[in-house]
């Protein structure tokens, strides 16, 4: 590594260092780095638990527990100047234990850590917001036998990196980390690389990854819930036709928790949803520009009372001031999954989805008037 002096144009080697030279030890310092600034091992993970010894009959502990961007567990060993002869087999015994953990034992391991290190927090708010998702109920944490592996060392013995390149031709997600600290002046600068794969390597075994479960994904059945909707959004729609409701006829029943319907105006729809334990009708504002849909929604917003009135309840506004939609919605809790509720939820979907937007649709067709004569198009 090098340092660029741009007014004498050369280059000053940084001194490559020890750990063991600058008094760095593997707990205090680098997990604790890890820990902060986990997206230095190129990608978004959620560390969940550090020092974790909730092994059953073991008194054996793993050095960091992350969750990735798809809500599988990763096992991060952690070394120091020389990742030693046993790393590897450390972390499949700890990727082993960690296997069985249930999504309600995974919360309860980061409800532990938010409290013990970071002051409290609702650990399930955290995690749906590190997934960018509504709910955790249909989302699946710690799926089959995928758990991942990462090891961090400044060197890699030969029998570590054996392995490793092993594991990943048996389709076992492991990698290896380099990280070197650098020297200048009383600066201490620290260098990760991912030496297996390489970066060109990992792009490449990520697309055949996904074409791979693309391919078996088209080959397979639907998943259960997926096939459930279909079947529910099927006879809601069927509801609907024979109730003479014309919003959704264009509209065909599909595997996702929403059936959206558009409303005339770019970027806005109705829709209506079916979570494990919520329906809900809602009104989403959520084109690309930002600065409409929080537009639209104030000048809608502005008319809540009238819109309320007419709706004949309370609706819940979401603005959400930090992302680029924004919506209202109505619901109320249910047990979706129980097929003998599901007369009445397809009962209260077709009478709400009618009421809702007989509510929206004259302050809907204002609203967008007014943001054309402002000079935009809606």
């Amino acid at each position: 590594m090098f340092q660029v002096n741009r007014s004498e144009n050369r280059l000053k080697k940084l001194e490559e260092k020890r750990f063991s030279d600058l008094n760095l030890r593997e707990r205090e310092h680098l997990q604790e780095w890890l820990a902060s600034q986990p997206d230095a091992l190129g990608e978004d993970l959620l560390i969940i638990q550090k020092e974790f010894d909730g092994f059953a009959d073991t008194r054996e502990r793993l050095d960091l527990l992350a969750l990735d961007a798809d809500g599988q567990l990763v096992v991060i060993e952690n070394k120091l100047d020389d990742s030693g002869r046993d790393v590897t087999w450390q972390a499949l015994k700890y990727a082993a234990y960690v296997s069985s953990l249930t999504k309600a034992q995974i919360i309860d391991i980061f409800q532990q850590y938010l409290e013990r290190h970071e002051g409290g927090g609702n650990a399930v708010q955290r995690i749906c917001e590190f997934l960018d998702v509504e709910t955790l109920d249909e989302v699946v944490l710690n799926a089959g036998h995928d758990q991942r592996l990462m090891f961090i060392a400044a060197n890699f013995r030969k029998e570590v990196t054996s392995t490793v390149l092993w594991l990943r031709e048996h389709r076992i997600d492991a990698r290896c980390f380099k990280v070197v600290p650098y020297a200048f002046d009383e600066k201490l600068f620290v260098d990760i690389q991912s030496v297996i794969p390489t970066p060109d390597a990992a792009d490449y075994m990520i697309r055949m990854a996904e074409k791979d479960s693309e391919e078996k994904s088209a080959r397979g059945v639907q998943q259960k819930t997926h096939q459930m909707r279909i079947e529910y959004w099927t006879t809601v729609l069927d509801a609907l036709r024979d109730a003479g409701v014309r919003l959704y006829e264009n509209i065909s029943p599909g595997k996702d928790h929403w059936l959206s319907a558009g409303v005339g105006i770019s970027g806005c729809h109705h829709a209506m949803i079916l979570l494990k334990s919520e329906i809900r009708v809602e009104l989403s504002f959520q084109s690309g520009d930002a600065q409409k849909n929080k537009w639209l929604f104030d000048r809608l917003h502005a008319r809540r009372d009238e819109i309320e009135e007419c709706f004949g309840a309370k609706i819940t506004w979401l603005r959400l001031n930090n992302k680029k939609a924004s919506r209202l919605q109505y619901g109320k809790s249910v047990d979706s999954y129980d097929r003998d509720n599901w007369p009445d939820l397809v009962r209260w979907h077709v009478k709400m989805i009618q009421k809702w937007e007989a509510a929206l649709r004259k302050p809907l067709a204002e609203v967008a008037k007014e943001y054309r004569e402002s000079g935009e198009v809606a």
